[in-house]
């Protein structure tokens, strides 16, 4: 037969010609590859591949051809173009088709901008982010570090993150259940200060890089492009208020370092001040006593009166403590050997002049004679030499509060709750200013001021009963957090209008006996008519109900009706003189009491004031 007939020379029935299939890959289904340019030979015969010399890009199917229909030669690998079995990707122009132009697929590039796309290695399970998941799962990694990693499905980050943040949790935990807020006052330390600010700022820092890491791990790139800019501008506004807390914290260390800088000398510059040692600051007294003054000081009047004097004499173990109010108008104190004036007014102060010798006039006198005194600015050692020698106690430090400056701190706290026992007119003679209603009353600063400053329809000694009860109330109402809240403000006016001989050095233990004064007993007296007269004073017994105050403050409630039934009483305790050695030594000779000799306990601020 010839070739037409379709048999070849050798008998054989021959296999018609295959369409010829394009380079870039057959139809679908087909599993041919190649293409025959125009005029090239036929395809080869089964079982046998095209010799070296034959021309054709056509491949006939070897011995060894897949399951799929796909072509093989034996040692030849697969084209990296090459489409997965069951699979075709011709195109009319040769090659093959991207997978993103074949039906039911998505290339890789549009599948990168697909909204909704999941990050590589997110939870199998896990629903679709869009922008409004994204900033969520950022903003709770702020709180639970660690969170929006875990999300992304980066679990060795998140979790190591999240333990850091475990740790430091219980380390917080347990300092503040061990050491309670007596801990904090460690923190007062200038150098503990430094180590402070420095903590927050790297704590602002790592935050802010927690907040970006969280949100680069989420894979933002995979949202639209609103999607993106929407939740970029809303975690860098995240990033700004989660370092905020860090900046306002490191912003209050300094102002407390600035005040304690400006406000407590470095050194002891007072004769009497002893050094302070850091395993034993208070040089083992179990009491220590400090003497609380408010001047009058403005700039419409001639140098500064001392118009408020308390002492609060302080237990150092338990916290209690006796408030001593001593009238302004008490006349012609007496000043122990030691002290210049002493030898100025060897029987009194002033006491040549009859209406003169006023208590709360020492201080301006004693700056004013910088010659006699020895040296300048001596008002200070002067009123705590001649309070002390009236109280019969050693006056360790004292502290002046402007009365104007008290009305800023009393509104940096929010107020004072105290009752009012009656109405309280105010502002010049007649009170036409206002009028502080009778009454459990929440006083503003202003208030509060002229609650304690105010004669008008009252005397000296009624205004010194409402002063005790608006430091007790200050003392009792200045919670920690209060003050930390306000701290700025406080600070800037203790710096304006504050002075104190307390040394830096003491500033820590002081803080932390100030916690145990907020929850101990804080009892008062008062050395006012008609139990003391302050015209005409017995020292003697000053000295006696101020020695039997501070013993009955360090006793037991039972204990205390006990030794007022004693006909004897009790030695006077630590860091106070025993009276009856001052008494074998009088500086003046006592005159006849004015009133009955009766020693009045003090009374607490509790009952006194209502609290």
């Amino acid at each position: 037969m010839s070739k037409r007939d379709g048999v070849d020379n050798g008998g054989r029935k021959r296999r018609p010609a295959r369409r010829p299939r394009p380079t870039s890959g057959g139809e679908p289904g087909s599993g041919a590859r190649g293409s025959a340019a125009p005029g090239a030979p036929g395809p080869a015969e089964a079982g046998r591949t095209p010799s070296a010399g034959q021309g054709g890009s056509g491949r006939t199917r070897a011995k060894g051809q897949s399951g799929s229909g796909r072509r093989t030669e034996p040692g030849r690998p697969r084209p990296a173009d090459a489409a997965p079995p069951g699979t075709s990707g011709a195109s009319p122009g040769g090659g093959r088709k991207p997978a993103g132009d074949r039906p039911g697929t998505v290339s890789g590039d549009a599948a990168g901008k697909r909204p909704g796309r999941m990050p590589t290695g997110a939870p199998r399970f896990a629903r679709p982010l869009n922008a409004g998941s994204v900033l969520g799962w950022t903003a709770l990694s702020a709180i639970v570090p660690g969170a929006a990693h875990l999300r992304a499905g980066h679990r060795r980050t998140g979790l190591g993150l999240l333990g850091a943040y475990a740790v430091l949790l219980v380390a917080a935990l347990a300092f503040v259940l061990v050491r309670g807020l007596e801990g904090l006052t460690t923190f007062l330390g200038d150098g503990m200060m430094v180590t402070a600010v420095v903590l927050l700022s790297v704590g602002a820092l790592c935050w802010f890089a927690l907040l970006v890491t969280s949100y680069v791990a989420l894979n933002p790139s995979g949202l639209d492009q609103q999607g993106q800019i929407v939740s970029g501008v809303l975690v860098g506004v995240l990033c700004v208020a989660v370092m905020s807390p860090f900046a306002l914290g490191a912003n209050t260390v300094l102002a407390a370092r600035d005040t304690f800088h400006t406000l407590f000398p470095s050194i002891p510059t007072e004769p009497g001040v002893e050094p302070i040692k850091e395993e034993d600051p208070w040089s083992g007294r179990t009491r220590v006593n400090f003497l609380l003054l408010g001047g009058d000081a403005a700039s419409n009047r001639t140098g500064m009166r001392t118009d408020s004097m308390n002492v609060a004499s302080v237990d150092i173990r338990t916290g209690n403590t006796v408030l001593f109010s001593l009238p302004r108008n008490l006349q012609h104190v007496h000043f122990p050997p030691s002290s210049p004036l002493r030898k100025q007014f060897p029987n009194g102060f002033m006491a040549e002049l009859g209406q003169g010798g006023l208590l709360n006039e020492v201080w301006q006198y004693a700056n004013d004679h910088p010659q006699i005194m020895g040296k300048k600015n001596q008002g200070p050692r002067a009123l705590m030499d001649a309070i002390g020698h009236t109280l019969n106690l050693k006056i360790d430090y004292y502290a002046l509060m402007n009365m104007y400056g008290f009305a800023d701190l009393v509104d940096a706290i929010g107020g004072l709750r105290i009752r009012v026992e009656r109405d309280v007119p105010w502002g010049g003679l007649y009170g036409t200013a206002g009028t502080i209603k009778a009454g459990t009353r929440v006083l503003s600063g202003e208030e509060a001021l002229w609650y304690g400053r105010s004669r008008v329809g009252s005397d000296d000694f009624s205004r010194m009963g409402r002063q005790r009860c608006v430091i007790g109330a200050f003392a009792k109402q200045a919670t920690p957090d209060k003050i930390l809240l306000n701290f700025t403000k406080i600070a800037s006016a203790t710096k304006r209008l504050a002075q104190t001989n307390i040394p830096r050095e003491l500033v820590e233990p002081l803080a932390a006996l100030a916690l145990k004064v907020k929850g101990a007993k804080i009892t008062s007296m008062q050395f006012v008519p008609p139990e003391f007269w302050p015209g005409s004073p017995d020292w003697l017994k000053i000295r006696r109900a101020a020695a039997k105050a501070i013993a009955d403050s360090t006793r037991a409630p039972s204990q205390a009706v006990a030794a007022a039934a004693s006909p004897t009483g009790s030695a006077a305790p630590s860091g106070v003189a025993s009276p009856s050695a001052s008494a074998a030594r009088p500086t003046q000779t006592p005159k006849q009491t004015p009133t009955r000799n009766s020693q009045r306990s003090a009374r607490s601020l509790e009952e006194l004031c209502g609290f």
